[in-house]
């Protein structure tokens, strides 16, 4: 199921979207943004397509597509790294191709990402990044989320939901 914000929609990714994504075509309703998919995009779907042939479709703690409302533009993407653990933490990433970002678009994405979360049962999310994506981090604080801990490699954030 989608979730809308106001100008994004978080959109589940199917089977048939991430063998799009990989072959290069985003098909003939949609349209890609410079630089979708970028290389991380492409894993992150090639490791969808593996968890729905073992597992079956993770959703709605899978990955989605973020697309702007306005021209349905795919702009990036955001996702879960698996459902909730036993006491409740969900952990997720996101990227935006370099075109759209500085426009409040990831703030949004990961707040939509975070009312997912906490509709289906998680108690607390997650997410990190390395000491040098400042732009990450700020993403991360506006939508809510406190540094709770820093190394060398890793700055990891969480909001209690």
């Amino acid at each position: 199921m989608d979730t809308l914000t106001e100008r994004l929609v978080l959109h589940p990714f199917s089977v048939e979207e991430a063998e799009r994504v990989l072959a290069g075509t985003p098909g003939d309703e949609y349209r890609w943004e410079g630089g979708y998919p970028f290389a991380d995009e492409l894993e992150v779907v090639r490791m969808f397509l593996r968890i729905v042939e073992e597992q079956g479709d993770p959703a709605p703690f899978g990955p989605y597509i973020v697309r702007r409302i306005d021209d349905g533009a795919a702009i990036g993407g955001i996702g879960f790294f698996g459902a909730p653990s036993a006491d409740g933490v969900v952990e997720f990433g996101f990227g935006l191709v370099p075109g759209v970002r500085g426009q409040g678009f990831a703030t949004e994405a990961v707040r939509g990402a975070l009312a997912i979360a906490a509709a289906n049962g998680a108690r607390l999310a997650r997410a990190d990044t390395t000491p040098d994506n400042i732009p990450a981090q700020q993403v991360l604080l506006k939508a809510g989320m406190s540094e709770v801990s820093r190394d060398d490699e890793t700055v990891l954030f969480e909001i209690a939901l």
